[in-house]
Formats: C-alpha cells, structure tokens, sequence
C-alpha cells in the first residue's frame, strides 16, 4: 500500500510540468490495448499508437501528432511492409521507425537495423538483435495524464536472451501542445551488456520530409542550426521544425539532467534521422583514441531518461528553451 501511494504522489508532482504554456489546462489522457498494439489518444482526440508485435525487430510509435492532429513523423514502414512507391529507393533506411530506442552494437549484435529490410541496405556484418515483447506491465489512463510500462527480452541471433529492456512512457497534452517523457532502462541479468561505440543509436524520431533540413530546420540548445554544426555535437535539446499542410509545427527531444554523459550527443541528420546517442564518441569524433562504449556489470542496469515534445509554431514562437528550463529544473 506504501510503494502505491508514494508511486501516486509522485506522479501527481510530475504533472504540472507536462503541459505547455502556463495557465493552459491539460486534457485528459486514454489508452486502448488491441492485440499487439496500445492507441493513446489526448482530449478524445487520436495522438499515436505503439506498437509491439514480435514479429518486428522493435517496439515503435507510429505515427506522432500535434494538438491539431498533424502528423510529424514518416508515414512507413507500416509493420515489416515498405509502399510500393518506396520501395526502388535503398536509401530511405525503413529501420528507422517513426519513434523507438535502439542500439547498433550491444554484445555485438545489432538492435538498430531489422534482418526484414536486408533488401533495402543488404544483409549486415553483425548479427542481428531483436527486442522481443515480454508483457505489459502498466496501461493507466488519466485525467491529466497516461501512462505506459512494457517489458522486453534483448534477444542476440543464435545466441538467445541476452538482457531484458523496460520502456515506461507519461503522455499528457494541452491545447497546443503533447509531451512524452521517456524511460528506457537495460538489464544485465543474464550476464554483462556492453554498448558499443558506433553512430547507429539510440534513441530516435524519423520526422516527417517536411521537417528535413532543408526544408524545414534544425536547431540545437547552443544556437547551432543544421547537421554540420549538430551532429554528433553536445547539447541539452534539439528542434526540428517546419511547414506541414500550410501549418507550423515542429518536435524537440530533451535529454535529461539526470543521464550520463550529460549533455548528450546527437545522431540527427538533416535527411529527417532525429537521434539522442551517447555512446558514439568515437564514431562522431574520428578520434580512434576515444571510445563511448559503455558496460553494464552483470545484475545491474543503465536507465536513460528523455522527454518528446510536439508543438505548434516553430522553436521560438513554442517557448522550447524555456519548456526545456521547466523539464530540467524537475528532473535535477
């Protein structure tokens, strides 16, 4: 009874910073599980869907949605399946799903890229990893805000359980703009995890085209705008923005205070690959003398922490350094 009340207490202090200007009231929050997929929706209104099913590589969000129900994320691959209008195209890289957490080396298997799409980017020299659904241990509709907790198997290729995955999701939203704040946290419980030092990570958006850069913009928390001067850089935040159907929306993710190697790196592209990594130092530097690996020792764990942000208007007219404030105030 004691571990429940003090889990409500502190969801109740969360709340008044999930929401987006001051004073704005946030509306309540529904999650619907069918089959191997949860639909959120915020204000009654459609917000995204997860979608679980083991027959794919990885748990995923498809699509992502502002207030006014724009979408902001690529609109394929719909589970393994690329359109046909698509699919001449071998760049286009359908692994990378609209949201999810991945990494492209633990233990030397690869859990960025999916074995369904070798046509498109051929077979890989590392052996696969799949995260394999295990349960869902919490779906929490509210008033002000839902949450989502499911467990995962990290499953090696010929090699079986290697560690567990949990990924817990707080969705809340007001009238012009959703939130998301992200938990992931990896198990080494059958044995040690090593994160391996590479670009292919970790946790990520593929944005809709409009938001590529050009046309749309990225900016980071440093002043920095498009890839050159952001990739593989340091910075507390990063914002796509940009014009969709005549409107202007755009999408940030914040990285917590409370993370390692804070301020984070970025994998975010201006071809729409939108990417919090921490681990690639020595695949964005160049420098072989650097090595962002990480090894989690048998029976302990590695938790990353980071929040999504959809707003309307771009960066500024959104406030996002300043929602940024309020996040890391909290999680400090």
């Amino acid at each position: 009874m004691l571990r429940h009340t003090a889990g409500l207490f502190a969801f109740a202090c969360l709340l008044p910073a999930l929401a987006g200007a001051p004073g704005t009231a946030l509306e309540s929050v529904a999650l619907a599980r069918h089959g191997s997929e949860v639909e959120i929706s915020i204000g009654g209104r459609p917000f995204t869907a997860y979608h679980f099913d083991s027959s794919q590589g990885k748990p995923y969000f498809q699509p992502l949605r502002t207030a006014t129900g724009i979408v902001v994320t690529r609109d394929f691959p719909a589970g393994n399946v690329v359109p046909e209008e698509h699919q001449r195209d071998r760049s286009l890289e359908p692994h990378q799903r609209p949201m999810y957490f991945a990494h492209g080396d633990i233990n030397g298997f690869n859990f960025w890229a999916e074995e369904a799409f070798n046509r498109f980017y051929g077979r890989q020299a590392m052996p696969y990893g799949r995260t394999v659904f295990r349960t869902l241990t919490e779906i929490k509709s509210g008033r002000d805000a839902g949450v989502l907790r499911a467990a995962f198997d990290l499953d090696g290729s010929g090699a079986g359980t290697i560690g567990s995955e949990t990924q817990e999701f707080t969705f809340a939203g007001d009238a012009s703009m959703r939130t998301i704040d992200c938990v992931f946290t990896l198990r080494a419980d059958r044995g040690p995890l090593t994160i391996n030092d590479t670009k292919e990570g970790t946790f990520a958006i593929r944005v809709a085209p409009e938001l590529n850069s050009p046309p749309g913009r990225m900016v980071n928390s440093r002043g920095s705008q498009g890839e050159p001067e952001i990739w593989g850089k340091q910075a507390e935040w990063v914002n796509y923005d940009g014009t969709i159907g005549g409107a202007a929306v755009g999408i940030a993710i914040f990285d917590s205070p409370r993370n390692f190697r804070h301020p984070t790196t970025w994998h975010a592209r201006a071809y729409g690959l939108f990417s919090v990594n921490p681990f690639g130092l020595r695949a964005f530097t160049g420098d072989a003398k650097q090595d962002g690996s990480y090894r989690i020792p048998a029976g302990e764990s590695l938790t990353l922490r980071y929040r999504v942000v959809i707003h309307n208007g771009d960066y500024q007219q959104a406030h996002v350094a300043d929602a940024y404030g309020q996040y890391a105030a909290r999680e400090r």
